[in-house]
């Protein structure tokens, strides 16, 4: 599927491209020395930034739903380019929201991003329990009903017990939900998420056959996710091999339950 693509061609096809990728505000690293000698550009702008966040779109403009991680949301380090809105519009995406999570100031505008073709029924922001504040989730809804499609993208800590709250937050929220979505940067294992019974239990969810996602350069640990509702079943799992960040993005085709898909074209009659 292309730019193109309209939100009623989605519904005809019955399925989503979906995509997550934590983007690294745009820091290409393709070695660990890296983070040491380009440390600089967390705090300061690279005029190569732009260059690459335009061949980044041009990977995006594949998908139908897009969630990103560690987007800069127009501070000096981005040279004031909100990230997540200059994706959007690259990509071709008509939707686009911005999760401001970690702020500090003009310097850096740490964010979670969500793009898509269809427009959200509703978006929520959560902010997730941590040691250190920063880390979020968005929550958008397609449809109206039991059987709306939920979509998270979310960004969890680094700490295994920052983690489990978190794990906990997200269990409370999905519990009464029939079809979802959770993509990001989870900053686990799918051993570690499977160990967490208060999520794994909420609402059945299955990593879409889990994929090394970091680092980059030598992928050696499956970190970012899309995991799925028992009622769906995902086809077409893969990973990007683009060296735009420390992590690559992960993709999927999922087929949407008929039932989802009335909910979500009922709400657009």
């Amino acid at each position: 599927m292309s730019s193109l693509d309209t939100p009623s061609s989605l519904l005809s096809s019955g399925h989503l491209r979906l995509l997550t990728f934590n983007l690294q505000v745009g820091i290409q690293t393709s070695a660990y020395h890296h983070y040491l000698t380009r440390s600089w550009q967390h705090l300061l702008p690279n005029p190569r930034r732009i260059k690459r966040l335009a061949l980044i779109g041009d990977v995006l403009s594949q998908f139908d739903v897009v969630g990103l991680q560690e987007a800069d949301g127009g501070s000096f380090r981005s040279s004031r380019v909100n990230q997540v809105e200059y994706l959007a519009s690259q990509a071709g995406f008509p939707h686009h929201y911005q999760q401001l999570n970690r702020n500090l100031g003009r310097v850096a505008q740490h964010s979670n991003g969500l793009l898509s073709r269809l427009s959200p029924d509703a978006v929520e922001e959560h902010r997730l329990p941590g040691m250190l504040p920063g880390r979020g989730a968005i929550h958008a809804r397609f449809g109206e009903g039991p059987d709306a499609l939920h979509v998270f993208v979310a960004h969890l800590a680094l700490s295994q017990r920052g983690r489990s709250r978190q794990f906990d937050y997200l269990s409370e929220i999905i519990k009464p939900l029939r079809h979802v979505v959770v993509m990001g940067d989870l900053n686990s294992t799918p051993a570690q998420i499977n160990a967490h019974e208060r999520f794994r239990t909420s609402l059945p969810l299955h990593p879409v056959k889990p994929l090394m996602s970091y680092p980059s350069w030598q992928p050696r640990r499956a970190l970012d996710h899309i995991l799925v509702s028992q009622s769906m079943e995902a086809a077409d799992v893969r990973v990007l091999d683009h060296l735009f960040s420390d992590h690559l993005p992960i993709a999927v085709d999922l087929p949407l339950p008929l039932a989802c898909l009335d909910a979500i074209r009922n709400t657009r009659l």
